[in-house]
């Protein structure tokens, strides 16, 4: 194919141009997201002020996108984007950091983009060679491509929520520990949790993130135990909905905060410390694979080479002499 696109002018013509379109494509998508940053950041300081975004975190914009308005667009057309297991998608889509209202819908565009663009680039270059297709490439081939595509943004979001949910996990006992020295110091555990929200910006972003919309929806008149349940459920860590439900159950039985985050941080530095050292303890097991693929063979080899060498030369000679 990379021959008959440097001898064939017209396919090299196509090939220039679709290359040309694609660099514009991605050279404009990254000036617009550019000067969309800068113009909502200098809105931002022109009404708050240069200090009020001190120690404060960035949460994320509920604006209405491109791809929203292509999926209402579709959605307009026709084509209904709405999945048959639209909660569980949801509760997905929310474990991996995507909580925007329109995002099921844009999970079922981009998995329908996936499906058609696949095959349809496979189809396209291949016939640019300009032999007739097989019936592998045109049915076996492109099919294959079609189911990758449809499965590929499903992997996507599940590696994107496992390292969403790693980093919080891996984050949540520095959380407490500051939330445990704020509330020793004589603040309450909403100021407690505005606090380390501000100060673990930069350490902890995503859980930074979780205490912000907390203390938010607290100061917005939201009740603590529906506030603490909906932090457990953001998050989507199990380390985390224990502790909106500890909290909620020292809350109403009266017993001290501070007592009870000392504990649970106890056992939370507990936990991270034996899945430390459970990857501690899995790396031989890792290691040896590849120590029995690659190594082995080769010591192998450089252990028996003189012995097989002696036989050639010495010992087959020798039996062939005297047959």
């Amino acid at each position: 194919m990379i021959e008959f696109i440097s001898t064939n002018a017209f396919a090299r013509i196509i090939f220039l141009l679709l290359l040309f379109g694609l660099v514009v494509l991605v050279a404009g998508f990254l000036a617009s997201r550019v000067s969309r940053r800068a113009v909502l950041k200098a809105q931002l300081q022109s009404i708050t002020g240069p200090t009020a975004q001190q120690g404060r975190p960035r949460l994320e914009e509920r604006r209405d996108t491109a791809w929203s308005r292509l999926a209402d667009r579709v959605e307009a057309a026709g084509l209904s984007l709405a999945d048959t297991n639209a909660d569980a998608l949801r509760d997905k889509l929310r474990a991996a950091g995507y909580t925007s209202s329109a995002a099921p819908r844009l999970f079922t565009l981009a998995r329908l983009l996936m499906i058609l663009a696949l095959p349809a680039l496979y189809l396209s270059l291949t016939s640019l060679g300009g032999d007739q297709l097989t019936f592998k490439q045109l049915y076996i081939y492109p099919t294959a491509l079609a189911v990758l595509g449809m499965y590929l943004p499903n992997l996507y979001v599940t590696a994107k929520a496992d390292r969403r949910r790693e980093e919080i996990t891996n984050g949540f006992p520095d959380c407490l520990d500051l939330i445990l020295v704020c509330v020793e110091a004589g603040l309450g555990l909403e100021a407690a949790m505005d606090r380390v929200g501000r100060e673990m910006v930069e350490s902890h972003p995503l859980v930074a993130q979780l205490l912000s919309v907390t203390t938010l929806q607290l100061r917005a008149g939201s009740q603590r135990d529906a506030a603490l349940r909906k932090l457990g459920e953001s998050s989507g860590v199990d380390e985390i909905r224990s502790f909106a439900t500890l909290l909620i159950q020292s809350d109403k039985l009266g017993t001290s905060i501070s007592d009870t985050l000392r504990v649970y941080a106890s056992e939370m530095r507990e936990k991270r410390r034996m899945r430390a050292e459970e990857k501690a303890h899995r790396l031989p097991v890792l290691i040896s694979i590849p120590l029995v693929v690659c190594m082995l063979p080769t010591m192998i080899g450089v252990l028996l080479m003189p012995g097989m060498i002696r036989v050639v030369r010495q010992l087959i000679p020798a039996l062939g002499g005297g047959g």
